[in-house]
């Protein structure tokens, strides 16, 4: 047991197995095409390069599952031998040029390559929640935010108008606003924000929400060092942490209790919730600027192996088809990294 396993993991299953996952509401979801549309009508058009995320790098990484994480899955993910992992960082939003050093948010993409040719994909972001409910309010959202064509600016009455209608798109933002800036792309953490049930070979389930916790702990920058370090510094950052060997993340389940919500990725799991580390994750490779395997992976999280499932999250489930349309355009456009 590590120092976050204050209880053991046959009472966490047993807690956990009070826990039945919400079953889905129906929801119209948007047209995965319009929902592309708005996201280039809103954050711009930039060809070839990805619609969120598009400033990003390539890397590799190794991953080792815990004994804490096969008592609760049978996902060979966690069977306790060498996962190759290929990563990807970016800092949000559709400009490729976005800058490194403003409070905004940052991305660990995750393809683990398993054995038996299967796959798990993961978006996870530096914030425990994400910008809206449903696909639905994603969409007007992103309505409400769009530039008018004369002003080259959002309309500051439609954009109150739909948040005072739609407060849960308000909280990331002030998450955000609320924290410093990352002093590195490996020195932060990362939310997955769905929530995920592990299930073993007894048929024993536990949910939760996941988190990837740096090794070396959680780094800022004053407002100061930021404004020093200048607009592009995290590739070269993660160049060298990685060849210092100092660049690894803790694999951390928070667990879910009778009650807590799963199925609303606005919503985090209430503060000191216990945890147990499923694995660490370390980063051994960077590739050259603009290269990669990464290039053309979708990271959809609704890819899982065996093991894990995703609760019935709306926004969660509603990923895979845009992923899907916004990668063929980036192919016909020629794909950028």
């Amino acid at each position: 047991m590590n120092k976050h396993n204050a209880t053991s993991i046959g009472s966490l299953i047993a807690l956990a197995g009070f826990i039945s996952c919400i079953p889905a509401v129906t929801h119209a979801n948007p047209d995965p095409n319009a929902m592309v549309n708005q996201f280039e009508a809103t954050n711009g058009k930039f060809d070839g390069f990805r619609r969120s995320g598009a400033k990003g790098i390539c890397a590799t990484g190794e991953f080792i599952g815990s004994a804490e994480g096969r008592k609760i899955s049978t996902a060979s993910a966690f069977n306790g031998k060498p996962i190759p992992v290929i990563v990807r960082f970016s800092v949000g939003g559709a400009n490729p040029k976005a800058a490194d050093n403003t409070k905004s948010q940052r991305n660990l993409a995750l393809q683990f390559n398993l054995p038996k040719n299967e796959v798990w994909q993961m978006g996870n972001i530096s914030a425990p929640v994400f910008g809206s409910a449903t696909p639905e309010q994603l969409m007007g959202r992103l309505q409400s935010l769009q530039p008018d064509p004369t002003t080259k600016a959002a309309d500051p009455a439609k954009v109150k108008a739909f948040a005072d209608a739609n407060p849960e798109v308000l909280i990331q933002g002030k998450y955000f606003a609320s924290q410093a800036v990352p002093a590195s792309y490996v020195a932060t953490n990362y939310w997955g924000v769905h929530g995920y049930g592990f299930s073993n070979a007894k048929k024993e389930k536990v949910w939760g929400k996941y988190v990837f916790e740096p090794v070396g702990g959680v780094q800022t920058l004053t407002d100061e060092e930021a404004k020093a370090k200048g607009p592009n510094f995290l590739f070269d950052d993660l160049r060298q942490r990685v060849m210092a060997g100092n660049a690894a993340f803790n694999f951390n389940l928070e667990i879910a209790q009778a009650g807590d919500i799963l199925t609303n990725a606005t919503v985090p799991l209430p503060e000191g919730r216990k945890k147990i580390t499923l694995g660490v994750l370390k980063i051994v490779a960077v590739a050259p600027d603009g290269t990669g395997p990464c290039l053309n992976i979708t990271f959809d999280p609704n890819i899982m192996p065996a093991g894990v499932e995703g609760a019935a999250d709306p926004m969660l489930r509603a990923r895979t088809a845009p992923y899907a349309v916004s990668l063929g355009r980036r192919i016909v456009e020629g794909s950028k990294q």
